[in-house]
């Protein structure tokens, strides 16, 4: 029988305007977290936008009005499993307009840790 993987819970805060949501995004692409197609995807919907970077952003920023302005307005859970764990990342906005959704993301981690 194999050993039971540890569950990871990865809360992100920084910064506004300090990559967090494209650096997340591009970690997960690269722990084989989502598809090289889906990432294609943005890619290609970015660059009609004239936003390239925005392409591991729009992993975890899915309305619409995140991928325009370019911000997180609410928390996004991403989970994923590589060989030795599962993973939950938990992306927040940190903008002082969603400082609600900040905290009801932050909340979150105590949750899955139960």
């Amino acid at each position: 029988m194999g050993k039971e993987k540890v569950h990871i819970i990865l809360v992100v805060i920084g910064h506004v305007d300090s990559g967090k949501s494209t650096t997340v995004g591009h970690l997960i692409y690269k722990l084989g977290g989502i598809d090289k197609r889906v990432i294609e995807h943005f890619e290609k919907e970015a660059a009609e936008m004239n936003k390239r970077s925005f392409k591991y952003a729009w992993v975890l920023d899915k309305l619409k009005a995140e991928c325009k302005r370019g911000i997180t307005i609410n928390f996004a859970l991403w989970k994923f499993e590589i060989t030795k764990y599962y993973c939950t990342i938990i992306n927040v906005p940190v903008h002082m307009d969603f400082v609600k959704n900040m905290i009801t993301g932050t909340s979150q981690k105590g949750l899955l840790a139960s």
